[in-house]
């Protein structure tokens, strides 16, 4: 992917009126553009509060202008900060004036992907710039920070230093095969790869966190009609998000809230109840809620406790895909007067709550954070994201492959490639080898002006 020549423009500020509206150009044209439209060059890197004018010499605007001189900018290139006043006729005028003069209309996250083109960020640090201003929690943010700040990328750069000194070291054994001395059977080379394995995990582990604060975790509230979902809802988003009442098959369609976990977001989705029935609305409610299912990480199966000896929601139960984790959820332990309990039996685990009451709930929040290995104790979590765990899973493999064909066969020359392979999984993340089609992914993604 190459950096074009056109020099580029866009509001950098939030939609609709407010007190600050940003205005951004980048590019080989700046210079010019910022002479034409404050009558003079301005020093690089201090603010001047300056008149933005039309072509004809009158105000558009008046606000601070900064200009940043390539490559000490955020993009590499000159760039050119203008924050006048927010509102939403003002800046259209300015940054059609701006586009008179030579710039274009920016593409989203072009800013941000010229930066990482003129090596001013790498790839994951990129992507930490849009999960900063998506992130929905504070510890979120907090994780995004480090990420942009590099910390992410340098457990990359140490691990891929590790994996460079591991294949010099199997290539020197296998120039010196003829030798007497076996390098590739020898203590140097077990301790190499035992560190190298221990650091593959630390980082997948820690990056597995990570993922979690940037994506956390979607829970489907499924059962029966009447067995309290809806109820359920409510106490977890502690307020009253769904409709409650006695009559069955009062959700129709599928209602979502997020709430926080430890820090942790969560997702959650009621869903109509699970039956059979010739009301064509139900029907599609039911539809929508097998929908919901088949794409959740976890799913709550609400059976309301004073029906749980009947067994009659087994046969539901096994409509679920095998592969989507089930807990099984005993509501309305109020009327049963059932004590509130979790165990697990037979790879089944069981919860006996009152969503009425709030009895019970800590222990479904603590059971939800083990089911996705989440720690909010851990310290100094970096945001990561799903493509980052796959691409380590990928490197991880190689190296075991590798280590296969050494341990089971001496073949040092395919350890050797695996390792490379690996090194070049990982190189994905920071974006050193990373595929045209994947970086317009990325970036397509991101804000306008971003």
């Amino acid at each position: 992917m190459s950096i074009d020549n056109d020099t580029i423009a866009a509001v950098a500020t939030a939609s609709g009126r407010g007190g600050i509206g940003i205005i951004r150009i980048s590019g080989s044209q700046t210079q010019k553009i910022c002479s034409a439209l404050l009558g003079e060059q301005i020093t690089p890197r201090k603010a001047c509060l300056k008149n933005f004018k039309e072509h004809d010499g009158t105000t558009i605007d008046s606000g601070i202008a900064l200009f940043f001189k390539g490559p000490a900018s955020y993009t590499g290139e000159d760039t050119l900060e203008l924050q006048g006043h927010g509102g939403p006729v003002v800046l259209d005028m300015l940054l059609k004036r701006i586009v008179t003069l030579g710039a274009r209309l920016a593409e989203p996250g072009e800013f941000t992907q010229r930066a990482f083109l003129n090596n001013k960020l790498d790839l994951a640090q990129a992507e930490a710039v849009a999960d900063i201003i998506d992130a929905g929690t504070a510890a979120a943010a907090t994780s995004a920070q480090r990420s942009l700040q590099g910390d992410f990328s340098k457990h990359i750069n140490d691990l891929q230093k590790q994996l460079t000194h591991l294949r010099l070291y199997v290539e020197s054994a296998i120039d010196f095969s003829d030798e007497d001395i076996d390098f590739l059977g020898g203590e140097e080379l077990k301790k190499l790869i035992s560190t190298l394995k221990k650091s593959f995990k630390t980082l997948s582990q820690t990056a597995k966190q990570g993922t979690l604060l940037r994506d956390g975790m979607t829970v489907v509230l499924a059962g029966k009609p009447n067995a309290g979902k809806s109820s359920l809802m409510n106490a977890l988003a502690q307020r009253e998000t769904a409709i409650v009442t006695e009559v069955a098959g009062t959700t129709r369609d599928v209602l979502k809230e997020q709430i926080q976990i430890d820090g942790m977001p969560v997702h959650i989705i009621d869903t109509a109840g699970l039956r059979e029935t010739s009301d064509i609305i139900e029907q599609e409610g039911v539809k929508r809620a097998k929908q919901a299912i088949s794409t959740a990480d976890q799913v709550l199966f609400v059976v309301d406790d004073q029906e749980s000896q009947t067994q009659d929601h087994h046969t539901l139960l096994n409509d679920i895909p095998s592969s989507i984790p089930v807990t099984i959820v005993f509501n309305k332990i109020d009327i049963t007067g059932a004590k509130e309990g979790i165990q697990t039996a037979h790879q089944q685990t069981e919860i006996k709550l009152s969503a009425k009451k709030r009895l019970g709930l800590s222990l479904l929040t603590e059971h939800l954070k083990e089911r996705m290995g989440f720690n909010p104790e851990e310290k100094n979590i970096f945001l990561a994201r799903r493509r980052h765990l796959d691409a380590l899973g990928r490197a991880n493999d190689f190296l075991n492959d590798g280590i296969e064909q050494l341990l089971s066969y001496q073949a040092g020359e395919l350890f050797a490639e695996d390792l490379r392979l690996a090194q070049h999984a990982l190189s994905e993340i920071t974006g050193k080898m990373t595929p045209d089609d994947l970086l317009g992914e990325i970036f397509s993604s991101f804000c306008i002006g971003k």
